[in-house]
């Protein structure tokens, strides 16, 4: 057996396990769920990770409100998810929402509130909307310089994201130069996770390069 697979089945046990322990509406359960949801995602199937996804957000939204951290963070995923499937209407407006909680919980410049705005700049991206994904990623490679600094991997993330959308808008010489800068920073400083879905290619999650199809380490 795989390593991938012998992953898969440890995390089928433990979803068993805790459903018939806890319950199916359990936290744990739910956890537990997203946690085989990302593995699932991380081999593109993608339709039985959403199948999961769709169950923890409900379950969360019902034992501990839409506004909690952990609802925001298994619906970001589940809209990137939706993002990396073309549903891009829908997933746009999950992490537009995504993104007012975090403010709400952490601020304007927070980490998760930076991954939730660079997320949703990708998923705009990916629908065309260049300007603004353009002027959100400009605000999070702001923020998150100021706040974390230049050699961050979030921020590297959102710099390279950027990059991608300058490169779209036709402004190469800006793209260049930042692809340029982040390549003299180490080689896949802005390898990542499955947060932003972009046109640049489609992809915290916790923080998702536009760059590579759906590479994750799921950062959402």
């Amino acid at each position: 057996m795989s390593d991938t697979a012998e992953v898969q089945a440890r995390l089928e046990r433990r979803v068993a396990e805790r459903r018939r322990m806890l319950g199916e509406e359990h936290l744990e359960t739910l956890a537990a769920m997203l946690g085989l949801a990302d593995s699932l995602w991380a081999q593109g199937r993608l339709i039985a990770a959403r199948e999961l996804e769709n169950r923890v957000v409900a379950g969360r939204r019902r034992l501990l409100g839409e506004q909690h951290f952990d609802t925001l963070k298994a619906t970001g995923k589940l809209a990137v998810t939706m993002a990396a499937q073309g549903d891009l209407i829908e997933a746009r407006e999950l992490q537009e929402r995504v993104v007012e909680g975090m403010r709400g919980i952490y601020g304007d410049h927070g980490l998760e509130t930076c991954r939730a705005i660079n997320n949703l700049a990708g998923t705009m991206s990916a629908q065309g909307d260049l300007d603004t994904a353009y002027q959100l990623l400009q605000s999070v490679v702001a923020a998150a310089c100021r706040e974390f600094g230049e050699d961050h991997p979030d921020t590297l993330m959102a710099m390279g994201n950027l990059a991608a959308v300058l490169w779209q808008q036709g402004d190469l010489d800006e793209a260049y130069a930042l692809q340029h800068y982040l390549a003299h920073i180490g080689p896949g400083s802005c390898a990542g996770g499955r947060e932003a879905v972009g046109e640049a290619s489609t992809g915290e999650r916790a923080g998702q390069p536009l760059s590579g199809e759906n590479s994750d380490g799921r950062v959402a």
